[in-house]
């Protein structure tokens, strides 16, 4: 199952993939003969119910794509058209971030690996959708992409261990670790280069774990114009998914909706020769197997600000 939020009417609104369209869960709740009290508000929602072992929601769900694939529900939304309006997934407590955690992204540097996971945070103001655009960094010229897969997390989890630590995983999406390489470089440390507003783009699509047995076999793609920079596979991560978790959780408390991405591979623009680097009027692109295509535009730092996410986030 595919799942994404939109905003609609002042508000987010869960909508689920059905066929090549996309039916509004948040409505179908509140709409006479669907409404049965299962079926979830938003995302977070559904992805409470389930670390709780609520399947319920999910299964309502699935009976409304049934439906709308059968032609049983009315109103199907396109998701290529312009009207709609894309948020992040989720709006986490945190963003969690792994540097360094590819084969082919440590050689392209020359570096050794490292010996455990180099952990750290983007900041709420970061947090950025679908279609909406990257705003270069005031004084930067050296801002990159970095393609990732990023893992929301479906239960309140502590000391998780390797062998178990995918069961807490509710879904996968799509993420783009927009880093102003000078910030990253100049301070001596990473938060400010890559925390910058509007640097956190995620989505559109959350694919539930079931759809993903094994999240260490995925193709990942990021392209700037069309032309691919990016093409490698999360079989290159130096730290599967699972020991990121267990590792993380030492201490760390995940909670429902925490995103974590985990690293990108090779072909970055800062070790290109000569190096890319993002310019105003770009598009990246963000391509997971399975998983779905996050787009931004790139515009100037005085054309975009942080997403405003002051919007209503039912359930």
């Amino acid at each position: 199952m595919k799942l994404a939020t939109i905003h609609r009417g002042g508000e987010a609104h869960l909508v689920v993939r059905a066929g090549a369209g996309m039916v509004d869960v948040t409505q179908a709740a509140r709409t006479p003969g669907w409404s049965t009290g299962e079926l979830p508000l938003s995302l977070i929602g559904l992805v409470r119910a389930w670390g709780a072992g609520d399947r319920r929601p999910m299964e309502a769900v699935r009976r409304l794509v049934e439906a709308a694939e059968q032609g049983r529900y009315g109103e199907i939304l396109d998701p290529e058209a312009p009207e709609i309006e894309w948020l992040p997934p989720v709006v986490p407590s945190k963003v969690m971030c792994i540097g360094l955690n590819y084969w082919d992204h440590c050689r392209e540097q020359h570096v050794d690996p490292p010996k455990r996971p180099i952990l750290f945070a983007k900041w709420p103001n970061a947090y950025n959708a679908h279609r909406r655009p990257i705003a270069m960094a005031e004084g930067s010229d050296q801002v990159d992409f970095e393609a990732e897969l990023a893992v929301i997390i479906g239960r309140r989890s502590r000391r998780l261990v390797d062998a178990t630590a995918l069961e807490a995983v509710f879904g996968y999406t799509t993420f783009n670790d927009v880093t102003a390489r000078d910030y990253q470089k100049g301070d001596g440390q990473w938060v400010r280069g890559k925390s910058q507003d509007t640097f956190a783009p995620m989505g559109p699509w959350v694919a539930t774990a079931d759809e993903i047995p094994d999240p260490q076999k995925l193709r990942i793609v990021c392209r700037v114009n069309g032309v691919a920079y990016q093409d490698s596979s999360t079989a290159e991560m130096i730290f599967p998914v699972r020991a990121l978790l267990a590792f993380i959780s030492q201490g760390i408390t995940l909670e429902p909706g925490d995103v974590l991405a985990t690293g990108t591979p090779d072909g970055v623009g800062v070790y290109r020769k000569p190096p890319v680097f993002l310019k105003p009027g770009d598009v990246v692109e963000v391509e997971i197997e399975r998983i779905g295509r996050l787009v931004n535009p790139v515009v100037r730092a005085a054309e975009a600000s942080a997403l405003d996410l002051d919007v209503r986030w039912p359930g």
